[in-house]
């Protein structure tokens, strides 16, 4: 409920004056009003790969209790990467998303109208390495032709990244082959085992593969400079996102879930690696404490301080899209459509210092 010392107009001024111009995406126009009742307790989230750094934030919500806090019952489905986490969304057996802000301006682009409404990335954090035994063949991403790699999930972001480092080079998707390891430890066996040629994927189990030997980073988006290197420019990564509709017709539910990604992004930017570690689950750590404290140091940087999406950061993305995937047209796209700082503004307001 409004407070009575306010009226309509004074709110939507206010509201102006903490977004700034074009930060309310179109599909979420309404105020910034204060919190009420929860429309709906029981989320359902989906997450691909959910041990994978990339998506920290959202374990440091759920383990600290942030969620429950907020007076959500939250229940979790991981799945092997973000575009299966995607499909669970979009046949209804998902309510919101932990996913790479991208795939809300693919699925415009199939006709869909999908927000990201907080962040947990400002930066892409995917690393492409090589097996130390074929890196020194590999000059270029021209050199790559034939070769397999190991993504999370063909269609995830990993994926994406592979697809347009080798379109850089004047490749095909189609000449090489994108298989689904998952992330974490099975993506580590499939190293192991020789599966794979070359992997596209997220830390810790970059930083492993670094430290055994295992493979040559090629491509490296885990720091903004990494970012700015290969893209231009901050390029948004794992979000919360879901149907224009559910936003609509749940804005407290979805201001309580920005709230606990936003008090965990606060978190993490003081917290120490030891604290990291004794919090996520122990199987996070894939074995080793100290090689998981340091992937975590290796990948701060990129990690969103207050949830807000950075101002040129979803023009980047597109740019990055309409190269990797020749089905998206970027003068179709309605960006304001696919992202909202309404919610993350207010939530940054509320755990700021």
């Amino acid at each position: 409920m409004l407070d009575k010392r306010f009226g309509r107009r004074k709110v939507l001024q206010s509201t102006a004056a903490i977004l700034g111009a074009g930060a309310v995406g179109a599909a979420w126009t309404g105020p910034l009003l204060a919190q009420g009742k929860l429309e709906k307790t029981k989320v359902t989230l989906a997450v691909g790969g959910k041990s994978a750094l990339y998506y920290l934030a959202l374990t440091i919500a759920e383990q600290k209790g942030f969620f429950k806090d907020e007076g959500l019952n939250l229940e979790i489905n991981d799945f092997a990467g973000g575009s299966r986490s995607l499909q669970a969304l979009i046949g209804g057996s998902a309510d919101v998303v932990a996913g790479a802000y991208e795939h809300t301006i693919r699925m415009q682009a199939r006709g869909q109208e999908i927000q990201s409404f907080v962040l947990i990335g400002r930066g892409m954090q995917i690393a492409i390495g090589i097996k130390s035994d074929r890196a020194d063949k590999v000059k270029s991403a021209a050199d790559v032709k034939g070769m397999k790699f190991g993504v999370s999930a063909p269609g995830s972001s990993t994926h994406m990244l592979l697809n347009y480092w080798i379109a850089k080079a004047g490749l095909k998707a189609s000449d090489i082959a994108a298989i689904g390891t998952g992330a974490g430890a099975s993506v580590v066996a499939a190293v192991d085992k020789g599966e794979i040629d070359g992997i596209s994927q997220t830390d810790p189990a970059v930083t492993m593969l670094q430290e055994q030997g295992a493979i040559k980073v090629v491509v490296d988006t885990r720091t903004m400079k990494g970012n700015m290197d290969v893209f231009g420019g901050p390029l948004p990564a794992a979000s919360l996102y879901s149907t224009a509709e559910f936003i609509k017709a749940n804005p407290n539910t979805v201001q309580a879930m920005a709230n606990a990604i936003v008090r965990a992004n606060r978190w993490l930017q003081t917290a120490t690696p030891d604290q990291v570690a004794d919090t996520v689950p122990q199987g996070y750590l894939l074995g080793d404490r100290e090689l998981y404290k340091k992937a975590f140091v290796n990948v701060k940087d990129v990690m969103s301080p207050d949830g807000v999406m950075p101002a040129t950061a979803p023009e980047t993305c597109l740019k990055f899209l309409t190269t990797s995937d020749p089905n998206i047209k970027g003068d179709s796209i309605k960006l304001g459509q696919t992202w909202t700082n309404a919610f993350a503004s207010k939530a940054a307001e509320k755990y700021k210092g």
